[in-house]
């Protein structure tokens, strides 16, 4: 080390205090860049993990700090089910366990096209924070090491609003958990792929589901409305399934709501609308009537068949057409893991046409398209 004689102490100090200017002055310019070049990506928003430690010890909740910060001079708007909440709506988290996929197990949610109110503004230089609890969505019950991510992009797409990802993996490991306490929804999954393997052997089943059962304190009048809802739904799947059944080509109906034909892409909407047919042919349906939020039109959890929430907005709805009843129930059956375990990346009409001529990949994956396509309003061939 090269060591200098200072014939002036006062010297020294002021030249540290100099140092220390030039230091916060550069780490000022430094952030005053980086908003710069967020702004000028049009990337403004930064999200931010961190968690009490890196170790998880025994079967105990799993939570998260979560930062979201707007690093723009203006302010920004991001709707209001991109960020955590009390309560998960959404798969908002990229979960990881020893690098294989870690299912979710929340809610997965059929909104209203987004209108003002859903909007939250977040201000130039503001911060929000949010602590979110895991293992209620995600499937913890392994020991082993986590990798957590926050992605929300899901419901934006038409939206205008910015979507928000986490610039790194946050790190969690997990010992002493009970592997038991993740199997219930497994044995459903299966029950649900045994009941379908038995209904793809009788395709000519016509009926509208073998059963329906109702919880949530659905009423006299609410009940007959939803059989009539099951059959419309069913309907709906039995024609996209013999219509996807025919001559595979680019037909307007289809580039309309899937995008540019391929015969893969194809096929893999055709296999959607056939597992749907058989489930609401066949499948033992489960209504739920507690939900009530109004902006919200059903809900299902994706590993739990075929128990389906419904919203406010749903008894609001035609029971056929657009955005019907009918409709909502096929979109909320493609979310089903067993049957095509599609995700919401764009909501209403006008976001979905948009979604299939710019990722046909993605609208092969959002309910609302394979809704639009079933109720298919106004009529393409």
């Amino acid at each position: 080390m090269r060591r200098f004689f200072n014939p002036r102490p006062d010297r020294g100090r002021q030249g540290a205090r100099m140092t220390t200017w030039f230091k916060l002055t550069a780490a000022a310019f430094a952030v005053a860049a980086s908003g710069a070049s967020h702004a000028a990506s049009g990337e403004c928003l930064d999200v931010r993990l961190t968690s009490a430690g890196p170790i998880v010890t025994g079967d105990v909740d799993v939570h998260v700090d979560v930062a979201v910060t707007n690093l723009c001079r203006t302010a920004v708007q991001v709707l209001r089910w991109q960020l955590p909440s009390d309560k998960m709506s959404g798969a908002l988290f990229r979960v990881t366990r020893d690098d294989a996929p870690v299912r979710y197990t929340g809610p997965v949610i059929k909104r209203a096209a987004p209108t003002a109110k859903d909007y939250v503004e977040i201000a130039a230089g503001a911060t929000l924070n949010y602590r979110v609890e895991l293992t209620g969505a995600y499937d913890f019950s392994k020991n082993g090491r986590y990798a957590i991510e926050f992605q929300s992009d899901r419901g934006t797409h038409g939206s205008g609003a910015q979507s928000m990802r986490s610039p790194t993996a946050m790190y969690l490991w997990a010992q002493g958990r009970n592997e038991k306490l993740g199997a219930a929804d497994a044995v459903a999954e299966t029950q649900a792929l045994n009941a379908m393997a038995t209904a793809a052997a009788s395709p000519n089943v016509t009926a509208a589901a073998a059963s329906i059962s109702y919880t949530g304190a659905c009423t006299s009048s609410q009940k007959s409305t939803l059989a009539s809802a099951v059959t419309a739904a069913t309907n709906y799947a039995v024609n996209s399934a013999s219509y996807l059944s025919g001559t595979p080509s680019a037909t307007p109906r289809y580039t309309s709501w899937f995008g540019a034909y391929t015969l893969a892409r194809w096929n893999t909407a055709k296999d959607h609308f056939v597992k749907a047919r058989n489930a609401f042919q066949s499948a033992a349906l489960t209504l739920d009537c507690s939900c009530t939020d109004s902006g919200t039109y059903a809900y299902v959890y994706p590993t739990q068949p075929y128990k389906i929430y419904v919203c406010g907005a749903f008894w609001n709805a035609p029971m056929t057409g657009t955005d019907s009843k009918g409709g909502t129930l096929v979109h909320e059956m493609m979310h089903f893991n067993v049957i095509a375990s599609t995700d919401d990346w764009a909501y209403g009409q006008s976001a979905a046409l948009s979604l299939a001529k710019s990722n046909p990949t993605k609208a092969l994956d959002n309910s609302d398209n394979h809704e639009y396509f079933a109720e298919n309003n106004p009529v393409k061939n």
